[in-house]
């Protein structure tokens, strides 16, 4: 495959930028696969794995949310948050599920019910993207 330049960067730092033969992105109408020359597009991302098979190698990271522009230049991604599903701990996923699950109970507010709601769905779509 002939490779294009992809980069994925979040507000903490630069999380991936070189040649790629192919990135698999979780796009807000569905997973959407970038390969060179692909027509120009922008769009939102949904919170989920994004696959970069760059020189035999596959490389797999969490994107919570963000968005995504193919161009004549590569392809960016500009992620709201992003980890490497490879960095992540599940043991300490699963306990900090549990955590949000008992938030969630013990929320006296509409309000504080709703933000614990949120970080439990996050991080629920965190432990399914990963697959543990």
């Amino acid at each position: 495959m002939t490779a294009f330049h992809f980069e994925l960067v979040s507000p903490e730092k630069l999380l991936f930028s070189g040649d790629v033969e192919q990135v698999v992105a979780p796009g807000a109408d569905g997973q959407f696969t970038v390969l060179k020359d692909h027509a120009p597009v922008m769009t939102t991302l949904r919170p989920g794995v994004v696959r970069i098979d760059a020189a035999g190698r596959v490389e797999k990271l969490f994107v919570r949310g963000g968005f995504a522009d193919v161009s004549g230049n590569g392809f960016t991604i500009l992620a709201e948050q992003a980890v490497a599903v490879a960095d992540v701990d599940v043991a300490k996923l699963e306990a900090d599920i549990k955590d949000a699950r008992e938030d969630v109970s013990d929320a006296k507010t509409e309000e504080g019910r709703a933000a614990a709601n949120d970080k439990l769905a996050q991080l629920l779509e965190l432990h399914a993207a990963i697959g543990a």
